[in-house]
């Protein structure tokens, strides 16, 4: 079976500004069996980043108090390594996502509203975790 990991042993931190959204990524990711702890503005974002230590963010870039370029930031200064999947709404121009793909912590972007089988596969792929049967 390789060396999969547990996706019960993983944490996923949510960010994003809209209820509803935030509501169906839970679902979508806690379907797949990974733990979730949710933000809803930049600040909450760090403040829960720092306080659980998640594998994963997904991180919408248009957020309240803090936007998500400097939350990026931010949380490299925090953890180098901590992987960062970036949820877009509107259109990017090339420049800008450009731009986040040279942010070391950043592993990929999607764009919504988000398809369930793309994330989740990333999130697989990613966290090298084995999607429950």
């Amino acid at each position: 079976m390789g060396n999969f990991q547990n996706p019960a042993d993983k944490l996923i931190l949510i960010v994003d500004d809209d209820d509803s959204v935030r509501d169906l990524l839970e679902f979508i990711v806690k379907k797949e069996g990974f733990k979730v702890e949710k933000a809803m503005d930049g600040q909450e974002a760090l403040d829960k980043a720092r306080k659980y230590n998640p594998d994963m963010i997904l991180l919408d870039l248009m957020l309240p108090k803090l936007g998500g370029f400097e939350i990026l930031r931010e949380l490299q200064a925090d953890a180098e390594d901590l992987p960062i999947i970036i949820m877009t709404g509107r259109y990017t121009d090339r420049s800008t996502s450009d731009m986040i793909k040279l942010e070391p912590n950043v592993k990929d972007f999607i764009e919504k509203p988000i398809k369930p089988p793309v994330l989740t596969a990333l999130l697989h792929q990613l966290l090298n975790t084995q999607p429950l049967k």
